[in-house]
C-alpha cells in the first residue's frame, strides 16, 4: 500500500523560496530519499532532522546572471529552496548517510520500519 507523505510549503521568514522535487522510497534498510539538486554545490546544501521532519535547504546561485543582466529567457529556479518530508518515523541525524552525483541527492535513512 501506497502512503502520502507531508510535503511542506516553504517560507523562508515570510519570503518565498522554491522547492525541489523529491523521489521516496521505503527500502529493507530503512528509507531512500532522492532529491533534485542540478546545479547546486553541495556546500550549499543544509539537511536537518526534528522528530519526523527531514528538512532540505540551501541555495542555488546563478553565476552567468551575475555579470550579465540581458537574459532571453529565464526558467530555472535560483535562490534559496527548501523542502521539507514528514516521514511516519523519529528521525536522527546519526541515521542518515548522504550521497551526492550529477545533481541528484540521495538520503539513506537506515531506520527499521514497521
Amino acid at each position: 500500500m501506497r502512503k502520502r507523505f507531508l510535503v511542506c510549503s516553504a517560507q523562508a521568514f515570510g519570503e518565498p523560496v522554491w522547492q525541489p522535487l523529491a523521489d521516496i522510497y521505503r527500502v529493507r534498510q530503512g528509507w531512500l530519499i532522492k532529491v533534485d539538486l542540478a546545479g547546486i554545490r553541495l556546500e550549499d546544501v543544509e539537511i536537518t532532522t526534528s522528530g519526523k521532519c527531514l528538512t532540505v535547504q540551501g541555495i542555488r546561485r546563478d553565476v552567468l546572471q551575475e555579470g550579465s543582466p540581458n537574459y532571453y529567457a529565464l526558467e530555472i529556479s535560483y535562490n534559496k529552496f527548501r523542502k521539507m518530508i514528514e516521514l511516519p518515523v523519529e528521525l536522527e541525524e546519526a541515521e542518515i548517510r548522504l550521497d551526492y552525483k550529477d545533481g541528484m541527492l540521495m538520503i539513506r535513512i537506515e531506520k527499521e520500519v514497521d
